[in-house]
């Protein structure tokens, strides 16, 4: 078995006059929130083998405080996860299929429109998913991701 998780990036203050998206931080409640979602992790011994993140800064912010608690992993900035659809998400999931563990930080509508998809295999079939959330999507070992290819094992929210 493989597990894909993905992370939604926490809570984060709305944009400043002239601010652009990718750069507003986490608030006090996002930073509490992702390091809530490290314990969380931790606990329930789902440390990724590897972690691929947004450019933004909510998601950077939101991988160090969950890496604050669960400790060092291979870590890469993707910025194809930024505004990703899920074809885009799945083909990145793909290119990183030697890790038994993957952690994904990013973004909705596509974090839940993905956790969809690969389980009940219509992306329409979401039910929210937020600041902080956690999916951890099940995958047989040596079987693709495709629609309907994995079992939702775990959903955890702050």
């Amino acid at each position: 078995m493989r597990e894909l998780i993905l992370l939604r990036h926490a809570h984060a203050e709305p944009a400043a006059p002239g601010q652009a998206d990718l750069d507003r931080p986490l608030s006090a409640e996002g930073l509490a929130e992702a390091e809530a979602a490290g314990r969380w992790l931790a606990q329930n011994k789902l440390v990724p083998d590897c972690a691929l993140c947004s450019p933004s800064r909510r998601s950077r912010e939101t991988l160090e405080a969950v890496l604050g608690v669960i400790g060092y992993v291979d870590q890469r900035i993707e910025p194809s996860i930024y505004e990703a659809t899920p074809g885009t998400l799945v083909a990145l999931a793909d290119a990183h299929n030697q890790s038994e563990r993957l952690l994904m930080v990013g973004h909705n509508p596509g974090f839940e429109q993905l956790a969809a998809l690969l389980h009940s295999g219509q992306t329409g079939d979401y039910r929210g998913m937020p600041p902080a959330g956690i999916a951890v999507l099940t995958v047989p070992a040596g079987a693709a991701l495709e629609p309907g290819a994995a079992q939702l094992s775990a959903f955890w929210w702050p």
